[in-house]
């Protein structure tokens, strides 16, 4: 028997709290960018209330946050993500330009 469930992102994001993840990519090392921090709930709105407190841009894309949220720390980030982490890196970019 197969049971068939659907999940409600909204209702899951509610009952868990926020979630967030950090990567960071050193152009100097080459590679790839990694996961570096992680979570849900506390975790997360720490992670959020640091980035503010050192002026750390943030974006908010839940398909990106749901698959670095399966990466354990320290992990490289897969090429299928590249193109949505190139999107954000220009965005960011431009924000720290007009600064």
């Amino acid at each position: 028997m197969i049971i068939q469930r659907r999940y409600d992102q909204v209702k899951k994001r509610e009952m868990n709290g926020p979630s967030a993840a950090v990567i960071q990519y050193d152009e100097s090392r080459g590679g790839s960018p990694q996961v570096t921090a992680s979570g849900s709930g506390y975790v997360a709105q720490r992670i959020k209330e640091l980035a503010d407190e050192h002026d750390i841009p943030m974006e908010e894309d839940h398909f990106l946050l749901s698959s670095l949220l399966e990466l354990d720390l320290g992990e490289d980030v897969p090429p299928q993500l590249y193109a949505v982490i190139a999107e954000i890196l220009l965005l960011i970019e431009e924000i720290e330009y007009h600064r």
